[in-house]
């Protein structure tokens, strides 16, 4: 049980360390720097690739729907997002109650 709390007690002190630093050095970075255009464009392209992997490769229960109920539901969400402007919870809700009518549709 000890080693448990040790563990806890390190990573937090390895998350708070690292967060410090960015409060620290948030007053002197340039956020429309090329520097952290890349790092928007990095991070951009690493859930553009997420996604992507979910939808052509999921794992577990979503592995269970087809290619094309996957795909739907991502373009509808997408859609509901936009239209509800740029609200995620309606983007969200909307792929994932297009999962589950495909899913009752099936018979699954």
């Amino acid at each position: 049980m000890v080693e448990l709390w040790l563990l806890v007690l390190a990573a937090s002190l390895a998350t708070y360390v690292w967060r410090g630093f960015g409060v620290v050095l948030s007053g002197r970075i340039a956020a429309e720097s090329e520097l952290f255009k890349w790092v928007g464009a990095v991070a951009y392209a690493m859930i553009a690739g997420l996604v992507s992997r979910i939808v052509v490769m999921p794992s577990g229960m979503l592995a269970e729907t087809h290619l094309l109920e996957r795909a739907a539901a991502c373009a509808l969400a997408l859609v509901a997002y936009h239209v509800a402007r740029r609200n995620l919870l309606v983007g969200v809700s909307v792929g994932v109650a297009v999962i589950m009518a495909a899913a009752a549709a099936r018979g699954a």
